[in-house]
C-alpha cells in the first residue's frame, strides 16, 4: 500500500481543511474536511477514487495542524490574546456567579486561533431569571435556539451572544447536566469545564507576569494593541498560508445547493465516496 494513501494524502488532507478554517474561515471540522477532500481530489483528477474511514484525518489532527499554522503566523500575539480573552472569560464568569458557569473550548484549552471566542455553560432551569440577570447587568445579547441531537433525542439549547471585548458565547443548561460530561469531537475526551477557581489558577500559572499585573492594577497590558491586531486579522486579506495546497478560488470548493452544515460534534463521514461526481 502506497504512502500516498497511508500518509501522505491523510496528512495534506488535514493541512488543506486546517487551512480552510484558518484562512477561510470555515467554522466546522466536518466541512473543512468534506471541502479539503473535494479539492484535493478534483485537483489530481480522482473523482471516481474511493476512501475508507481510515484515510481520512481525525479532528484531533486538523486541530493540530489549525495550531500549527496560528503560531507560525501569530507567534507571540496569540499568547497575549489568549490572556486578555481568559481574563474577559473570569470577568464574565464572576458576573454570573449563581448560575454556575463553566469556561469550555479553545480560552480553556489554549488552542485558540484567529476568529475565536469565548464559550461559557451557565446553569439554571429557570431562564427567565437568567436573562433578567443578564439585563440587569446591563449586557447587550442576542438570543439563538439551537436544536440538537443530545441524549438520543433532539433537544433546544438557548445561547446568548454577548458583545464584549471579545465575542462571548453563553449557552443555557438545566442545572442537572452539570452531572454529565459530553465528549469533545475533537479527540473524545469528556470535555474540559473550567470553574472559576480553576480558571485564575490557570492565568496564574500559565501567564504569570501578565496576571501579577491585572491583579495589581486591574489592567491587561496592551489591550488596545491586541484588539486593533484582532481587527486586523478579521480585515479580507490573504493569509500566509494562501495557495499552499489549493489551486482553486474558495467559491469552487463546495456547490451550491448542498445539503447544510450538521453541529460540530456530529461527524459521521463514513469516506469519501460522496465527492464522485
Amino acid at each position: 500500500m502506497s504512502s500516498e494513501r497511508t500518509g501522505g494524502l491523510r496528512g495534506r488532507i488535514a493541512a488543506e481543511a486546517a487551512r480552510l478554517m484558518y484562512e477561510e474561515g470555515v467554522k466546522q471540522y466536518f466541512t473543512a474536511k468534506r471541502m479539503a477532500g473535494r479539492r484535493l481530489l478534483g485537483r489530481a483528477g480522482g473523482k471516481n477514487l474511493r476512501y475508507r474511514p481510515q484515510d481520512l484525518p481525525s479532528n484531533g489532527e486538523i486541530r493540530d495542524a489549525l495550531l500549527a499554522m496560528a503560531e507560525l503566523a501569530e507567534g507571540e500575539r496569540r499568547t497575549r490574546r489568549l490572556f486578555a480573552m481568559r481574563v474577559v472569560a473570569l470577568r464574565v464568569m464572576r458576573a454570573l456567579g449563581p448560575f454556575e458557569p463553566r469556561l469550555i473550548g479553545s480560552v480553556s484549552t489554549g488552542h485558540i486561533r484567529r476568529g475565536s471566542d469565548i464559550d461559557i455553560q451557565v446553569f439554571t432551569d429557570d431562564e427567565d431569571a437568567f436573562e433578567r440577570h443578564l439585563a440587569g447587568l446591563g449586557w447587550s445579547f442576542e438570543q439563538e435556539r439551537v436544536s440538537i441531537f443530545k441524549f438520543g433525542q433532539i433537544r433546544e439549547y438557548v445561547h446568548h451572544h454577548v458583545a464584549d471585548v471579545f465575542p462571548v458565547e453563553l449557552t443555557v443548561y438545566e442545572r442537572r447536566e452539570l452531572r454529565f460530561r459530553p465528549r469533545s469531537s475533537t479527540d473524545g475526551q469528556p470535555i474540559q469545564r473550567v470553574k472559576v477557581p480553576a480558571l485564575e489558577a490557570l492565568l496564574r500559572a500559565e501567564h504569570p507576569e501578565a496576571w501579577a499585573q491585572y491583579e495589581a492594577d486591574g489592567t491587561i497590558a496592551d489591550l488596545d494593541e491586541i484588539l486593533a491586531e484582532e481587527e486586523d486579522d478579521e480585515a479580507p486579506l490573504p493569509g500566509p498560508f494562501d495557495g499552499l495546497l489549493a489551486d482553486e478560488p474558495p467559491e469552487a470548493a463546495w456547490p451550491e445547493g448542498a445539503e447544510d452544515e450538521p453541529d460540530e460534534d456530529y461527524d459521521p463521514l463514513p469516506g469519501f465516496e460522496a465527492y464522485s461526481d
